[in-house]
């Protein structure tokens, strides 16, 4: 008798889904290399967030997809980009959100909010200084060049 209710609802969602995955796509076609990695710091906190209120809610479903998520972006994303010949940064960076990594895994086995309060300890600096570049110089884009005409 409801079944036929929810389905405007739920077509209604689905599109609103589909219009921000489209928006975020667009975003990361246009973005610059800088601002995919704040993209990927954006992405682990809120995946953190969502995961700190599934277990106080008691949702293990999304408690399990926003931890799952929030590996993936620090594993294949922010680590793998790592170029590790750079030197000591760029190793201890690989570390750190290696044993990240491991706490948030910890933090979905136990249902340890404390693990996910300091993987967000440890990120927020990096996150910060990634911030901070933002605003240098070197980190600006590098304005288009157009061709002069001929008279």
């Amino acid at each position: 008798m409801y079944g036929n209710l929810s389905s405007p609802f739920a077509a209604r969602n689905q599109r609103a889904s589909l219009y921000a995955k489209v928006g975020l796509e667009t975003d990361v076609q246009a973005a610059s290399p800088h601002r995919l990695v704040a993209m990927l710091f954006d992405g682990v906190f809120d995946a953190m967030q969502q995961a700190a209120a599934a277990i106080r809610e008691g949702n293990v479903e999304l408690k399990n997809r926003a931890l799952s998520r929030a590996v993936r972006i620090l594993d294949e994303g922010l680590r793998a980009g790592l170029n590790l010949s750079t030197g000591k940064l760029a190793t201890d960076l690989h570390e750190l959100y290696g044993y990240v990594c491991m706490r948030l895994t910890q933090a979905n086995l136990r249902n340890d909010l404390s693990a996910i309060e300091e993987a967000q300890r440890l990120l927020g600096p990096v996150r910060e200084a990634w911030t901070a570049i933002a605003q240098t110089p070197e980190a600006q884009p590098v304005p288009a060049t157009t061709p002069a005409r001929a008279a």
